[in-house]
């Protein structure tokens, strides 16, 4: 029979091997960041002292950017160093941005690439590629109209996906649970759902009384389809043991569509929704291009007819944090909605 003391012993040798593979990465990821910090240091020292070969404007922005960039992931190793005995919840924070340090890292490396090739030996042919510089030069001077072509898009998108995401929520429950309603309406889904949204450009823009109403139909139709896929899916997949146990207890069909068919058929509801994003994105821009005459698919348009590509880069840009940024809004919807199945989901 083991002693307390060898009891306590054991107990400390355990722990000890829990807390070093934490401590080895900790360490390894305090490393990443000093190694981000350097990178940008390089960067901007690639900048000041290395001139271009020709005089690009702003580019002592982009040198106080590369700067601030470098005491970034400096002061996330640093705060990392002198965390040890913080609390959990200061710990979790910290790990998230210990996490970011790699891509930090990464984007540091091709960044200087991208300049060097561009700006200082100028391997890549103009106008066709720009340096960095040439994008924050967009941003100084050619803002307002860019900013007026976010928001434009922005509304676009918004009232398209919000239709689109509730008309194929209501069809996608309706097929699921009833069976007239999946006889009139599944057929329909299988011959319109697969064809591509742009494919009803003409008749959208014939049928509708303005360009934007249009764009929205189709902005919608392209969100619905995904959307009633996978709701259907889910509402059908629910276990028919959660209805026997509600109707035991007295609940009416209203109360098992929206307490017991929803709730259950919600992450897959999820995944439709994230894929009708991706589809109306696709969608916003080209209608955009082809109707509308403002948003990020008629700037895209017009750089291009102007030859300024630096405009159209920075457009990208922009469209690629939009949706990153949305995706992550939902995501934060979709945890905080699904919280009482925070152990179910695996993404």
């Amino acid at each position: 029979m083991s002693s307390p003391t060898q009891t306590l012993d054991i107990a400390g040798l355990h722990a000890d091997q829990e807390a070093a593979p934490h401590t080895r990465g900790g360490a390894g990821r305090r490393t990443v960041a000093a190694l981000a910090a350097l990178a940008w240091l390089g960067g901007a020292a690639v900048t000041r002292w290395w001139p271009a070969l020709d005089d690009w404007p702003h580019t002592r922005e982009l040198l106080i950017l590369k700067l601030a960039l470098a005491a970034l992931p400096a002061a996330i190793g640093i705060a990392a160093w002198r965390s040890r005995g913080a609390s959990a919840g200061a710990s979790a924070r910290l790990d998230a941005w210990l996490a970011a340090t790699p891509w930090l890292l990464a984007l540091a490396l091709g960044v200087t690439a991208w300049e060097i090739v561009t700006a200082q030996l100028e391997w890549l042919p103009r106008p066709f590629f720009a340096p960095p510089q040439a994008l924050i030069a967009v941003y100084f001077d050619d803002l307002p109209r860019l900013a007026s072509s976010v928001a434009h898009s922005f509304g676009l998108l918004a009232y398209g996906y919000a239709l689109g995401a509730l008309a194929g929520f209501v069809v996608g429950v309706g097929i699921g649970w009833s069976r007239a309603v999946g006889y009139w309406l599944h057929p329909v889904l299988r011959l319109i759902g697969p064809l591509p949204a742009v494919a009803w450009l003409p008749l959208a823009f014939f049928f509708f009384p303005s360009s934007f109403s249009a764009s929205v139909f189709l902005i919608a139709l392209a969100t619905a389809f995904p959307v009633a896929v996978l709701t259907w899916s889910g509402v059908a997949g629910v276990n028919a043991a959660y209805y026997d146990v509600a109707r035991t207890l007295g609940a009416r069909p209203a109360f098992l569509i929206l307490r017991v068919a929803i709730p259950a058929a919600l992450p897959s509801v999820f995944v439709g929704l994230f894929m009708g994003l991706g589809a109306s994105f696709s969608v916003l821009f080209v209608a955009e291009m082809m109707g509308v005459k403002a948003g990020l698919g008629w700037y895209l348009q017009w750089a291009q007819g102007w030859a300024a590509y630096s405009n159209m880069y920075a457009a990208l840009l922009v469209m690629a944090l939009m949706c990153s940024g949305l995706v992550t809004l939902l995501f934060r919807l979709r945890d905080r909605l699904l919280a009482w199945q925070k152990g179910v989901l695996k993404w």
